[in-house]
């Protein structure tokens, strides 16, 4: 016997026959319950530094409702009062049953600590809950979750460790880091990350971060003072990190590795491409690349769809699709349980024709090397 989504399972095994994947998930953030995550934490840091150092809210993230559910679709908390996205059955209900999505890419909301170290402590914790209460037997027993490698890209040689501790893992679909860090990804000092990663086949992706002080993204004019200033700070970064990749020719050390910036935006690649191209047009001479940036960006570089930036004329957006060729750059995204959730069957409306099956699974197979049939869960909403 089968589980039915809502209910309580009586024998979790999935069923023999199997569907096509349609639609891939790339970014859904699972939390864990009080207390789940403590005894993960490895020792000294555990004591000597997360219970030791409690913090107040985080004032620069106004979203709305925020005051009262965290900026987390209200729906989405279990009926046990615990957080957002920490029961994987309500999950599976939500977003998978409901909501039409085959696949989903879980990527924990680890921040950026003020030492590296503590950082790196706080990734080889997550990682083991993440094994033990998502991508377990138990709780992925209809193989629909997908994990995140995290780790520390400030700690490069432990970081390639924490990689391949988990590579082999059946379940564990990308590497996930921050882009706050400095240096840029360019520098050397992470080639040990690119080459386990380049390794073992898999993907690394960046999810921005809301660290502390100076661990937040630090524009040239200095910090910013509200969340707006932020939210539109992370596509500044990540244009940054693209530079830097492609520039400082990590593509070129390592031809097959695949980079994914998730909410980071998208629509500022386009007018980057064509200024990088431009540049190297004029100054081939002496950038020691071998192919023009858009063609290291289209082959190299994936984006997610969230947020989709949405113009009044939805032309323009079209326009700005057709002219990025979004089937080779991008992946669908939900962002569940965030309140910026989009459902697959509305983003889906808002691509161009030729282009929905490339960004809602085609690419996510391809990307996170993903099986192309799932168990058939019975009642679940297909998206095509």
């Amino acid at each position: 016997m089968t589980v039915t989504a809502g209910t309580q399972a009586r024998d979790r095994v999935p069923p023999t026959e199997r569907i096509a994947v349609r639609c891939v998930d790339s970014d859904v953030h699972p939390m864990p319950r009080r207390g789940e995550l403590v005894d993960y934490i490895p020792e000294p840091w555990r004591s000597r530094y997360f219970l030791s150092h409690p913090r107040g809210e985080a004032i620069y993230y106004d979203a709305p409702d925020y005051a009262h559910s965290y900026a987390m679709r209200v729906d989405s908390f279990p009926p046990d009062g615990e957080f957002a996205c920490s029961d994987p059955d309500l999950a599976l209900k939500q977003l998978i049953m409901e909501a039409g999505s085959d696949i989903a890419i879980l990527e924990p909301t680890h921040g950026e600590m003020r030492l590296p170290e503590a950082t790196h402590a706080m990734c080889v914790a997550t990682n083991q809950w993440l094994a033990n209460h998502w991508l377990d037997p138990h709780n992925n027993w209809h193989e629909r979750w997908r994990g995140s490698i995290c780790v520390a890209i400030e700690e490069p040689a432990l970081a390639a460790a924490e990689i391949e501790k988990w590579a082999g893992h059946p379940y564990m679909a990308q590497v996930l880091i921050k882009a706050e860090p400095r240096p840029s990804w360019g520098d050397p000092r992470y080639d040990a990350i690119w080459a386990t990663a380049v390794k073992h086949d898999i993907t690394v992706s960046c999810h921005l971060s809301r660290g502390y002080y100076e661990t937040l993204p630090f524009p040239p004019v200095g910090i910013p003072s509200y969340n707006h200033d932020f939210m539109v700070t992370y596509s500044l970064l990540a244009a940054n990190q693209v530079m830097s990749l492609i520039f400082d020719g990590v593509f070129d050390r390592f031809p097959t590795l695949r980079i994914v910036f998730v909410e980071h935006a998208f629509t500022w690649i386009l007018p980057l491409m064509w200024r990088m191209d431009a540049i190297y047009e004029k100054r081939k001479r002496w950038v020691d690349i071998k192919r023009k940036p858009s063609e290291y960006v289209k082959d190299h570089i994936k984006f997610t769809t969230q947020p989709l930036d949405y113009p009044e004329d939805k032309t323009e957006l079209t326009r700005a699709l057709e002219w990025m060729e979004c089937e080779k750059i991008l992946l669908f995204s939900s962002d569940y349980p965030h309140w910026t959730f989009d459902d697959p069957r509305w983003l889906v409306k808002h691509l161009p024709e030729h282009a929905r099956e490339a960004v809602m699974f085609r690419n996510g197979i391809a990307t996170y090397k993903l099986p192309d049939t799932v168990p058939v869960l019975e009642g679940q909403v297909r998206v095509f």
